[in-house]
């Protein structure tokens, strides 16, 4: 399994609109392609700014590949992160999930199905 993770940074006062955003856009683009296993999004949230983390998992390359394209490193944006974001990263850090975590990671989300394949 791979673990894509993107960052991005808004100002404060767009990060509840924005997490909703990518709640709805990037989730529902994630589930809808083959491979995609599940997704967290993280937030803190400073004085001035809210940084997000998103982490997708993912079957295999061949599956962040469906998602990301031929180039998978690169991150993916959308119209609305022009309205949002502070700054876009041009790419994104992707891990494999050591198999000895998938059993830790359905006990803490209470899902049966992390790691396993459709």
């Amino acid at each position: 399994m791979i673990a894509r993770i993107w960052r991005g940074n808004t100002r404060r006062e767009h990060a509840e609109e924005y997490g909703r955003f990518l709640e709805r856009k990037g989730f529902s683009d994630y589930r809808a392609t083959p491979g995609n296993r599940g997704a967290l999004l993280l937030q803190r949230r400073g004085e001035e700014s809210a940084e997000f983390v998103l982490i997708s998992f993912w079957e295999d390359f061949d599956a962040v590949r469906r998602f990301a394209g031929q180039n998978p490193e690169k991150a993916v944006y959308y119209p609305e992160d022009e309205h949002y974001l502070l700054g876009k990263e041009p790419n994104v850090a992707h891990y494999e999930v050591a198999p000895a975590s998938l059993p830790e990671m359905a006990r803490w989300l209470g899902a049966q199905e992390v790691g396993r394949s459709a």
